[in-house]
Formats: structure tokens, sequence, C-alpha cells
């Protein structure tokens, strides 16, 4: 596109360019943050932009979306190439409602999987949840849905998945796989979790031992040997999604859990403790 980069110091990466110049981009890997950015990027580029293995997770289409209704021409989201027409746009005002995050909505369902508990949750884009939706079947939650609403009941002990591998959409998401094995440290039998998307995506795992979870790492493999329950415990969050297991952990754990680090739990929940205390659970945040 133009763009001259130069490497990294200091933790910066320092790019200059006169003007943006659309082009043909081929992503080695469909990542949703790089196709994001690209078709950011070529709004206002010289000419057409075409991504290539472009990511097909909801988002992409939500934010195609968005820029259709400002006037830009941009077309293909959901499918594996993008086509941006950039220049030098006059962007007019539009009012657009951003999508449902299928991460949280994936966290709560998860809440009431590990707890045995029972949670309805509004203003659910089903379609969107499919995957997540029947590893929790499988491992012995009933989910009735019902246009946008969805009831989640979670069985008095799940069993075991016997192997889950995170994939880009439509495959299970990376960003529940931490939720997901905080919830089988609990099943009844071994499950089996392997992560293809990201490396050292397991930092949770050393903060659920210290729960009593039975977990063992080979790579990108993760063993879980479910436990009859956990063990309260100081714990500490060491990212945004391994902090939203631990939460779950501690949910169903006997005794106290208390968290630190939890900024990165704020990163992508809105006060959580208060939605899982209106659902019954005794859980505060202390300073």
């Amino acid at each position: 596109m133009g763009v001259r980069v130069q490497d990294a110091q200091r933790g910066f990466i320092y790019c200059e360019a006169d003007r943006l110049k659309g082009c043909d981009i081929q992503l080695d890997y469909p990542s949703v943050g790089a196709t994001e950015n690209i078709m950011l990027a070529s709004v206002f580029a010289e000419g057409e932009t075409l991504i290539r293995n472009a990511a097909r997770e909801p988002e992409i289409l939500d934010l195609q979306n968005y820029l259709q209704a400002t006037g830009i021409q941009v077309t293909g989201a959901g499918t594996s190439m993008i086509r941006i027409c950039g220049g030098e746009h006059r962007l007019r005002n539009a009012e657009h409602t951003i999508i449902t995050d299928r991460i949280v909505t994936g966290t709560y369902m998860t809440a009431a999987g590990i707890t045995g508990g029972e949670l309805l949750l509004r203003n659910v884009i089903p379609e969107h949840m499919s995957s997540i939706t029947a590893i929790l079947r499988e491992s012995g939650c009933r989910i009735s849905i019902k246009g946008s609403t969805m009831l989640i009941i979670g069985p008095s002990r799940l069993r075991a998945v016997d192997i889950i591998r995170t994939l880009p959409y439509p495959g299970f998401p990376t960003d529940m796989q931490a939720q997901l094995v905080a919830m089988l440290t609990v099943a009844r039998g071994t499950s089996i979790m392997v992560e293809t998307v990201f490396e050292n995506r397991y930092k949770h795992v050393d903060e659920l031992l210290r729960m009593g979870a039975n977990i063992k790492l080979e790579g990108r493999i993760a063993v879980i040997k479910g436990v009859k329950r956990l063990i309260g415990a100081n714990v500490c969050a060491r990212d945004l999604r391994g902090g939203a297991a631990l939460v779950l952990a501690g949910l169903a754990a006997e005794g106290e859990t208390i968290i630190s680090d939890i900024k990165h739990i704020d990163r992508g929940y809105e006060n959580i403790e208060e939605k899982l205390r209106l659902a019954g659970a005794n859980i505060q945040r202390v300073n």
C-alpha cells in the first residue's frame, strides 16, 4: 500500500507514507485484526484494495455494514475475499448499533455450565454461537433458543469432551479456549484442547492448577482430567480470557478465590461482577 515501515525500536513500529495506494493483499492467515485494519486503511487509499484469505468472523461483516452506512463501497465481508474502493470520500453521518459480543455471551453460557446453574441471556445472535453451543451441549448443558433469547441449564456434573480444536470462524474460537478449559476441569472424564491459533495461550493453566485442577500441557495441547471440585485460591489474571476463566473457576470452587490484576478482565467485560451477582453469585470487587 506504499507504506515505509521501520523495524521496531523500543516497542514502537514507525510507519510513513505520502499517500496509501490500493493493492491486492494475500493474508497468510485469516486474521481478524489484520482484515479490519486493512479495511480501514483502504478507505482513503487511492484505488481499489482486494483482501484475499480474509477473516470471516461476524465482526468483519459488522464493520462492513458500518462502512457502507457512511458511504464507503466495500463488499465481500463474510467470505474469503473483500473488495474496498478507496479515494477522496466525503463520509456521511450514520447511526450503527454494534453486534452483541459473542465471546462475552459464550463466557456467561460457560458460567451456567461450570456451576450447574441456569441463565437466561437476551439479545443473543444464535447463529454466531453455533460452535460454542454444540460443545456445551456435548458436555451436558441444556440450551433452548427462541429468537434472540437463550436459556442455558448446566448439569449436576459435566461430561468431558473428547477433543476441541480452536479454529478461525466458524470454528471454535480461540477466545473461548480458556473459559472452556476452566469448565472442563470439573467434568467427568478426560478432555483434550488443541490450540491452533495462538502460541503461548495457556497462561491460565498454572493458576487453575493452584485451584486443584488436573491439566497437563504438551506444546499446544492441554489434557484436562476432571476433578470433583476446585479449591479457592489466590490467583492472578495474566490476560483477558484467562482472567475470565479464573472468574468461572472461582464460581465453582469450594471456598474463597481472590483474583488479582483484574485490569485484564475489565478490557473485555463490563461490570462482570455485577452481572454475575444479579444471577446469584457471591462475588465482589475490592480495592
